[in-house]
């Protein structure tokens, strides 16, 4: 292969990654514009864990800007976009690397976007249901019988879709790891080795997110490792499949 050929290669590469990125920037505004049909609804139900909060520690959210509701509404419809995109996101990742793929490895493709969409829904509901309520519970309490907690609801909203998408995000550990198997950056003996490293690092992570209580932690901390775990199962099987191919 001549320098001019590689040089091609390399800018093909190149142009394939930016309609790559097109296409999930096009995906992300379009489930946005589609968010924004449903936006009073998605407030009600982002507005709803504050009917858990005790009675003892009530909050009041206030509008401290003009523009405030506004930027609100567009803010939850691009979360909202992000949310509807996952499939594509993770089908657009996938085709980038599957060139380099063995063709059973190509099969793959259905169920990665089915299980990193159901996976990312598991993280929002585990958020949403669990982590949240708990969060807003500890911080109105902080507050005492002297100070009201009349909070800004953008940083409400901000705490909140920050919690959400955090979750989510996290919850993609077992694809995380199955495309960095694929590509071959990460393999299951990296993973065991370092598995009390992580475990450590998944507990500081938790504290920060969490409100600063052992139980809090252990409740953020505890589908976390279990998520490491199956990541583990996950790159062990990619690496035994490409192992098998390699032999063949």
């Amino acid at each position: 292969m001549t320098s001019s050929e590689r040089t091609m290669s390399f800018i093909e590469h190149l142009e394939e990654l930016r309609w790559r990125i097109i296409k999930i920037v096009t995906s992300v505004l379009l489930g946005g514009i589609v968010t924004f049909f449903f936006i009073d609804f998605f407030l009600y139900l982002l507005l709803l864990p504050l009917e858990n909060i005790d009675s003892n520690n009530p909050v009041n959210l206030q509008v401290l800007s003009v523009q405030g509701m506004f930027l609100i509404k567009w803010t939850i419809a691009l979360v909202g976009g992000i949310i509807l995109s996952v499939p594509v996101i993770t089908y657009q990742l996938w085709k980038f690397v599957s060139p380099g793929l063995y063709a059973n490895e190509k099969g793959f493709v259905l169920p990665l976007v089915l299980f990193s969409f159901s996976s990312f829904i598991a993280g929002i509901l585990f958020s949403y249901i669990i982590l949240i309520p708990y969060c807003l519970n500890f911080f109105a309490s902080l507050s005492g019988d002297t100070v009201l907690n009349n909070f800004s609801i953008n940083h409400y909203f901000s705490f909140i879709t920050w919690l959400l998408l955090g979750s989510g995000i996290v919850f993609q550990l077992p694809v995380i790891s199955f495309l960095l198997s694929i590509i071959g950056v990460l393999t299951p003996a990296f993973m065991r080795h370092y598995r009390r490293h992580s475990i450590v690092a998944i507990f500081i992570l938790s504290s920060f997110i969490t409100p600063p209580d052992p139980v809090s932690m252990i409740v953020m901390a505890f589908p976390l490792i279990v998520l490491y775990e199956i990541s583990i199962g996950v790159s062990w099987f990619v690496n035994r499949n490409k192992d098998f191919n390699s032999s063949n």
